[in-house]
């Protein structure tokens, strides 16, 4: 039986990617906080662990104590935070010392995946959250005998996700509301999807590879509102467009209250710089060629799935 520790367990990527290790038969560990929700996380094969990414001595006991594993996923991480400085202590150091703690401990895996983001490698993007992404990316890559695979993809969306539901639930209230007035071109992969492309790489030879992933299509701004549209039964919307210097200082405003809160903003300066660039498209060849991965979830199909969830859990 195969062994597999999935950090970041209880978000809405991670939550998924235990539910998949599960179904394969393999023993699944769960690296989550003691605080955090098991609402997606009920299943009893699963095994808890509350890793200590901040004490490297207790870091690496827990790692003996229940280690090895066939292969780690680090799925943890942060989108948004209070202090700026978290992104650099989380998304980077954290990362770091597993991947140490793992290494000193003698419990290196088959193969080690870390979850990073199309974002931390757009031209154009120059965020927080990106660069402590790249920084992790980038000390993983200097691990010459350390087998990894990096997965940066587009835009995940699905059941459970809340960011991409708040954009459904504004269409489904009749706005439609658009970063900017030049078109967006932009790329999405299901949930599901990405789950797929992630456990094909662990059971491949392949390693020391970089992957962006997208269903491999491209969609326009306007095309998302009609597909979405569509999937929710809105006939009509009505569309606005926020020109960017607005969008930009609605953004430092929201992040400056939620700061006083001590709370993070889903719009904030991060988010802004997102939002304004107008091409989110990514090369999927090599994942493709590699892995031979194909997407079995265009936008339309996701979205219906996500909506019938969304529905049925009373989101929406």
């Amino acid at each position: 039986m195969k062994t597999i520790l999935i950090t970041g367990a209880s978000g809405f990527i991670g939550s998924f990617l235990v539910e998949k290790a599960l179904e394969k038969g393999w023993q699944t560990w769960a690296g989550i906080r003691k605080s955090s929700s098991k609402e997606y996380l009920r299943d009893e094969r699963i095994r808890f662990i509350d890793l200590d990414y901040a004490d490297m001595d207790k870091l690496k006991a827990q790692i003996a104590q229940h280690g090895p594993w066939d292969y780690v996923v680090h799925n943890a991480g942060v989108t948004k935070c209070v202090n700026p400085d978290d992104f650099e202590k989380i998304n980077y150091r954290h990362s770091k010392h597993l991947i140490e703690a793992l290494q000193k401990s003698g419990c290196i895996p088959e193969k080690f995946v870390l979850m990073s983001s199309l974002s931390a490698h757009h031209p154009g993007v120059r965020t927080q959250y990106g660069n402590s992404k790249l920084k992790a990316e980038n000390f993983l890559k200097s691990q010459t005998d350390f087998p990894y695979i990096i997965f940066c993809p587009t835009g995940v969306y699905g059941p459970r996700d809340k960011d991409y539901y708040l954009m459904l639930k504004m269409i489904q209230s009749g706005w439609d509301i658009t970063a900017g007035f030049e078109p967006q071109k932009l790329s999405f992969v299901y949930v599901k999807d990405l789950v797929k492309a992630l456990f094909l790489s662990l059971e491949n030879p392949v390693d020391h590879k970089t992957y962006f992933l997208s269903d491999g299509n491209t969609y326009s701004d306007a095309e998302y509102t009609c597909i979405a549209k569509e999937v929710l039964g809105k006939k009509r919307v009505i569309r606005l467009r926020i020109p960017l210097w607005l969008l930009r200082a609605v953004s430092v405003l929201s992040e400056t209250i939620a700061g006083w809160r001590n709370q993070p903003s889903t719009l904030n300066r991060d988010k802004y710089e997102i939002m304004k660039q107008r091409d989110w498209t990514c090369d999927t060849f090599p994942v493709v060629y590699d892995l031979d991965f194909r997407a079995d979830y265009a936008l339309k199909r996701g979205l219906m799935e996500s909506v019938e969830w969304y529905r049925t859990n009373g989101w929406l």
